[in-house]
C-alpha cells in the first residue's frame, strides 16, 4: 500500500511516499479500515521535528486522525461490519502506524461510526481536536453553565471546537484571533466576544468584557508568555488548562494570589498509557459529538485538502501558524 513514511527527524522533506506492506488483524477484536481521510494536525509536526514517543520507532507512519471505512474484522468484533464508515483517533505517535496510509488497523473500541452528515474529509479533521476541546473544558476545568470563558486561538482547530462546546454548555465565551477576518469566522461559530490581540491588549479586553472580575475558566493554546499573562484575566479562584507543557520561567505569583486551578490537558496519554476505561470515554465524546454534528449544533471546518503524496506541503502550512480550522489528506482508492 501507499503510504507517507517519516524516514528521520528533521524537516518536513523527510516526509516520503513509500510503498509497505498492507497492515494485518492481530488480534481477534481488531478491525481493518480503508482510509479515505488523514487530519493533519501540529502533534504531528512536533513528532517529526523533535522525535517520536517511541525508541526505534523510524521509519514510522504518522497521522494520528483518520476517517473510512472497514474492509475485514477479527473474529470477536461485534461493533463494526464490513462496509461499516467509522472515524478514530489512533497510532502516529511512534508505537503504532498512524492514517498517513492507504489502510491502518485499530481496536474495535477505537473507532466509531462515522457522523452521517460529515463526509470523510470533515469526519478526519475531527477527532483529535474534538476530544481535546472536551476533556479540557468539561473534565478539566468543569466548565458549567452560565460561566465566562476564554478560549486562546480561537480560529485554531482546537479553539474553533471549543468555542461551539463552551457555548452548548451555556457559557459565554471570549477568544483571542489575530486578525479581523478571523475575528469574524469565530463570532457566526457563536463567540461572544473577540479580541483581536494584535491590536489590544487580551487581558485589558477580557476584564473589560466581564466588568471587571476576570474569566471563570481559560484555555490555552499558546503558552509562554500568553499562558503567564492569562493569569491576570481571570476570575478568583478560576480554572485555567493548558494544553502545552507549561516549561520554566514562569511567574506563578498571579496564580497563586487569585487561587486559580491549573489543569494540563493531553489528549494522547490513554494511547500512549493503555488506559482502557479513558480510551472508552474518549470513544463516548465522539459518539456524542457525533449526534451534535448530526443535530447541526456543531460545526467542523476544513480550510485545506491535500493529497495524501502531499502531506509535507500540509506540514508546511500547519508550522506557519495561520491555518484556519484543520487541514486534511485524502486518499482516492
Amino acid at each position: 500500500m501507499k503510504a507517507v513514511v517519516m524516514t528521520a527527524v528533521g524537516g518536513p522533506e523527510v516526509l516520503r511516499v513509500a510503498d509497505v506492506p498492507e497492515p494485518r488483524i492481530e488480534h481477534d477484536t481488531q478491525i481493518k479500515v480503508q482510509l479515505k481521510a488523514a487530519g493533519v494536525n501540529p502533534v504531528d509536526a512536533k513528532l517529526r521535528q523533535r522525535g517520536l514517543f517511541y525508541p526505534d520507532a523510524l521509519p514510522a507512519i504518522l497521522g494520528c486522525d483518520g476517517a473510512g471505512v472497514v474492509t475485514e474484522v477479527g473474529p470477536a468484533v461485534t461493533r463494526h461490519r464490513p462496509g461499516d464508515a467509522v472515524w478514530f483517533c489512533n497510532g502516529g505517535l511512534g508505537g503504532e502506524p498512524g492514517t498517513y496510509a492507504e489502510f491502518t488497523v485499530v481496536e474495535e473500541s477505537v473507532a466509531r461510526p462515522k457522523p452521517r452528515s460529515l463526509d470523510f474529509a470533515h469526519a478526519a479533521a475531527a477527532p483529535l481536536v474534538l476530544i481535546t476541546a472536551w476533556e479540557a473544558l468539561y473534565d478539566r476545568a468543569r466548565l458549567q453553565a452560565d460561566a465566562t470563558a476564554l478560549v486562546h486561538a480561537g480560529a485554531g482547530g482546537v479553539g474553533h471546537i471549543a468555542i461551539q462546546l463552551a457555548k452548548l454548555a451555556g457559557a459565554a465565551v471570549c477568544t483571542t484571533v489575530s486578525s479581523p477576518e478571523k475575528a469574524e469566522f469565530i463570532l457566526d461559530l457563536g463567540a461572544d466576544e473577540a479580541i483581536v490581540y494584535t491590536r489590544e491588549d487580551f487581558v485589558t479586553a477580557a476584564l473589560r468584557w466581564t466588568s471587571g472580575t476576570g474569566v471563570d475558566v481559560a484555555l490555552d493554546s499558546v503558552g509562554g508568555e500568553t499562558l503567564e499573562r492569562t493569569f491576570a484575566a481571570m476570575a478568583h479562584y478560576g480554572d485555567l488548562v493548558t494544553l502545552l507543557d507549561p516549561g520554566g520561567g514562569l511567574s506563578w505569583k498571579e496564580a497563586r494570589n487569585r487561587n486559580l486551578r491549573i489543569g494540563l490537558e493531553l489528549m494522547l496519554t490513554p494511547m500512549l498509557y493503555g488506559l482502557t476505561q479513558a480510551r472508552a470515554h474518549q470513544g463516548e465524546i465522539l459518539d456524542r459529538c457525533a449526534q451534535w454534528f448530526d443535530e447541526g449544533r456543531l460545526k467542523i471546518h476544513v480550510s485545506r485538502t491535500l493529497p495524501l503524496a502531499r502531506a509535507a506541503e500540509a506540514h508546511r502550512e500547519i508550522e506557519a501558524g495561520h491555518t484556519q480550522g484543520k487541514l486534511v489528506l485524502t486518499l482516492n482508492h
